[in-house]
């Protein structure tokens, strides 16, 4: 059961993330503020509640930054990878039962205006952010203890630039569950090598720099 336990919070902080996402860009009708806090203040609760049970990860890009500096084992970075993506993968069959296809997939990020290089480049930049201010708020001991606050707001902030770009997922699973649900694949890589990117670098470089040795 202790080994579960993570799995689950991780599972439930990344249902909530997808549900909200989804729903949020449905009701928000182009509101681009509305968008980017109903993500960043789920983000903001959902942390807070699980963090002192798994860390509050709800990404696998941030998994990958914690695990590459080695605050946490490969196998335990498979589990969250594979509770996150199941959590994502729930509550968009969810949404695709409730709403219907064109809202799921009207809630998968996607591409405006960019190339995939591009694409991958905003996405790296913008999880990198987000992983750099977890190492900061959450994984460092020094860290001041205010809860999902600052990386609920990082997301907030994230997409407020690249909503309209590349819908800020900064989140492998933010767009794989909604792509598998709706079965909308365009670009999807872009998603997967932009935040695992730049979650890999910031937690390199915090880990490696930053970070106080004993």
């Amino acid at each position: 059961m202790e080994k579960l336990r993570p799995l689950i919070a991780e599972f439930i902080g990344t249902f909530a993330l997808i549900f909200v996402g989804i729903g949020a860009i449905n009701v928000a009708q182009g509101s681009l503020l509305a968008i980017a806090f109903a993500h960043g203040l789920t983000i903001a609760v959902m942390v807070s509640a699980t963090g002192h049970i798994s860390g509050g990860q709800l990404n696998p890009a941030v998994t990958l930054g914690v695990l590459l500096g080695r605050k946490m084992s490969f196998g335990a970075a498979i589990g969250y990878w594979i509770a996150q993506l199941a959590g994502a993968t729930a509550a968009a069959l969810i949404c695709l039962s409730l709403f219907g296809h064109d809202v799921v997939k009207g809630g998968t990020p996607a591409l405006t205006n960019l190339s995939p290089t591009q694409g991958i480049v905003v996405e790296a930049i913008l999880t990198f952010f987000l992983v750099f201010v977890v190492y900061g708020t959450a994984v460092d001991p020094r860290a001041p203890k205010i809860g999902g606050l600052a990386i609920g707001l990082t997301v907030t902030l994230d997409i407020l630039f690249g909503g309209p770009l590349t819908g800020a997922a900064m989140n492998p699973a933010r767009v794989f569950g909604p792509a598998l649900a709706a079965n909308f694949w365009p670009f999807h890589y872009v998603y997967w090598v932009g935040p695992m990117l730049g979650g890999a670098v910031a937690g390199l470089l915090y880990s490696n720099v930053l970070l106080k040795k004993d």
